[in-house]
């Protein structure tokens, strides 16, 4: 009998996915409304709530959840979420679009009709307000800040339907899990504490180490792969899962590892993404979430350990969800092994750092990769695909 986490808010799963006998008429009456185009990080987050991801919120945030999450990490409610999950259109839009209208949420790139918001709230957002609580800064050469900086001026909140999944699940098959479906599997495979590890990269020598620090400590983990929008040099999913599954077969015990994607797309903020990492993994049934160094951080921005910490400033109930803090990972010459900055007593000068961005400038100049970086399995599945790119 497992004893899964419960998830976030209210302890049921709140997906909003419509069921599929009233998706065509949906369709129908969407056509007929004003279109509002989202953009990429926006399609994600609509999939998320479609999924039950983001339970319990019903829809695009309003003004006093948009302040409450950026002010203190709370909705209006006050239930703990830390980061904005927000709509945004132009002025010439928003003045054609009234409180109480209902409107068809677009894929902007596509133009596929995906779903439907009724308007509850429409409010102009500070977004200097939101990058230096969110993201602790205002410096646009910070990824996440000059996104949203750039983002159109007035947001649209309300609850909404998600009449079509679009792309994704088409995309990404038998990867694209949701909530309801990862819960079943981990009670199949009688797991009860299940620790997720983040990767938008295919997994070296430190992520396995990571992850077999996990095992140790709980039933399972699930690896759950970025599926959003990719940075440029980023490894598309479908290597990225042959490179771990090799791996996996390779060198775990059988039913101790599965994999996953989501379809999110990284903000890079850091300490508070890691936060709404584990709320999220909270739905997904896991009741940890492996945080190593930087997690979700770019560039300089970010201490090495500033999302092990804010997880130590949540107040009592805020998350069921805990973090696994591991300390730096690295090859240790002298102990001849993976190792952390916690355990090994080594000068720093026999570590081998093993990092995915390192792994991708080796792939793409054909370096040799040693085994003490990367399993050659994995090294052989890149190989293929950075051949097949020349």
């Amino acid at each position: 009998m497992t004893n899964l986490v419960p998830p976030h808010g209210a302890g049921v799963l709140k997906p909003l996915l419509i069921s599929q006998d009233l998706r065509s008429q949906q369709m129908s009456r969407a056509e007929s409304l004003v279109k509002i185009p989202m953009s990429s990080c926006e399609v994600c987050d609509l999939l998320l709530l479609s999924m039950g991801a983001y339970t319990p919120l019903d829809g695009f945030m309003k003004q006093a959840d948009w302040r409450g999450v950026c002010e203190d990490m709370r909705l209006a409610d006050g239930l703990f979420w830390p980061i904005p999950v927000t709509l945004s259109v132009n002025k010439t839009l928003a003045n054609e679009i009234e409180i109480g209208q209902e409107v068809a949420l677009i894929d902007g790139e596509t133009q596929q009709i995906m779903g439907l918001l009724m308007v509850q709230d429409k409010y102009i957002p500070d977004l200097a307000l939101q990058c230096d609580k969110v993201f602790g800064t205002k410096d646009k050469s910070h990824p996440g800040v000059a996104k949203v900086m750039a983002q159109p001026s007035v947001n649209l909140g309300g609850s909404i339907k998600v009449i079509e999944e679009g792309w994704f699940p088409h995309e990404f098959g038998d990867l694209y899990i949701r909530p309801e479906e990862s819960r079943d599997l981990f009670k199949q495979m009688g797991w009860s504490k299940v620790a997720a590890f983040q990767t938008r990269n295919p997994m070296h020598r430190s992520h396995e180490f990571l992850v077999k620090i996990a095992i140790d400590v709980t039933d399972g983990v699930f690896i759950h792969q970025v599926l959003g929008k990719l940075k440029p040099g980023d490894i598309p999913a479908p290597v990225r899962v042959e490179a771990i599954k090799v791996m996996v077969d390779k060198y775990f015990k059988d039913n101790i590892a599965v994999q996953a994607g989501y379809p999110i797309e990284m903000r890079y903020a850091g300490p508070r993404e890691a936060l709404f990492h584990a709320l999220i993994r909270q739905n997904f049934g896991c009741s940890h979430l492996i945080i190593g160094r930087d997690h979700a951080g770019v560039d300089d921005f970010y201490g090495p350990f500033d999302a092990h910490h804010i997880f130590d400033t949540l107040w009592e109930g805020a998350l069921v969800t805990q973090p696994l803090k591991i300390d730096i990972t690295f090859y240790c010459e002298v102990c001849d092994g993976m190792a952390t900055a916690k355990t090994c007593p080594h000068n720093e000068k026999f570590r081998i750092n093993v990092s995915g961005t390192r792994q991708r400038q080796m792939l793409s100049n054909g370096e040799e990769i040693s085994t003490k970086f990367a399993r050659p399995e994995v090294v052989t599945v890149l190989r293929k695909f950075y051949d097949s790119q020349v």
